[in-house]
């Protein structure tokens, strides 16, 4: 139960999972839907698991947001090929984000950032009216962040800095630079909040895993549900920094399959 969607794994009877994704303001709607499962057993998990319990029919089992994270991430690296063993970083990119260091059974929280999903549905309605996620990443998709953001090479543009010139030297910067009727595009405007969100991420989250003796990152969260510009920046960022960054499938369903895990127990 998120803060504003809520993920549904449900296991059949072979063991298969299915998934899917709810409105947080409706606990009726969510309510019936587990009902309708006839289920065995029903695990909660995040701010609004308590809320769901009341108003269900059925018993449940609540578990804390960090363990169904790191049950959930164990299981989906296993099903996925990857080896859940040894210490790695799990990134939540949820309404925010927050990154958990998991070895074994252990896990904590070593940090996080305000900047997530409510960040790019905050900006998409502020810059280009619409707080329809969806919408926003497929414009990403198609735009050139570049055309948005500063360069360094537009910053040294001799070739004096230290730095390579593709890099990005401030977000959003080119605004301030052109005519007042010039318009950027869409697309640019929508690749660009994913540039803002990615690159902060991804910088704070391969400080963090170097901090916690590291050098794993899974990334998980409804943020990177089918964004690709989101995802592309997240991997690129942290191999360029030298660490392992392994990307969730159904990634935005870690903390329900965790619970449902816990439940099952």
């Amino acid at each position: 139960m998120g803060a504003t969607l809520v993920k549904l794994a449900v296991q059949g009877p072979e063991g298969r999972l299915s998934f899917q994704m709810l409105p947080a303001d409706s606990l009726a709607q969510v309510a019936r839907e587990v009902e309708a499962t006839h289920p065995e057993s029903v695990g909660l998990t995040g701010g609004g698991a308590s809320a769901l319990a009341a108003v269900l029919g059925t018993p449940s089992r609540s578990s804390d947001e960090f363990s169904a994270w790191r049950t959930g991430a164990h299981q989906m690296l296993a099903s996925s090929g990857h080896r859940a063993n040894g210490p790695y970083l799990l990134v939540s990119l949820g309404t925010g984000t927050s990154a958990l260091r998991v070895e074994g059974e252990s896990v904590s929280r070593v940090g996080g950032t305000a900047l997530g999903g409510g960040t790019v549905l905050g900006l998409g309605v502020a810059l280009l009216g619409t707080s329809d996620f969806a919408e926003l990443a497929s414009l990403a998709r198609e735009g050139n962040r570049r055309n948005v953001d500063l360069l360094v090479s537009e910053v040294y543009p001799a070739g004096e800095s230290p730095l390579p010139g593709d890099l990005n030297a401030s977000s959003f910067a080119k605004l301030a630079r052109m005519p007042a009727d010039w318009k950027p595009a869409r697309a640019d405007l929508a690749h660009a909040i994913m540039g803002l969100v990615g690159e902060n991420v991804a910088l704070i989250c391969t400080g963090l895993a170097a901090a916690a003796q590291t050098n794993r990152i899974v990334f998980g969260g409804t943020t990177l549900r089918n964004n690709e510009s989101l995802s592309e920046i997240l991997q690129f960022l942290t191999l360029a920094n030298g660490l392992e960054a392994i990307l969730l499938p159904d990634g935005d369903y870690t903390g329900a399959v965790g619970a449902l895990a816990l439940a099952s127990d």
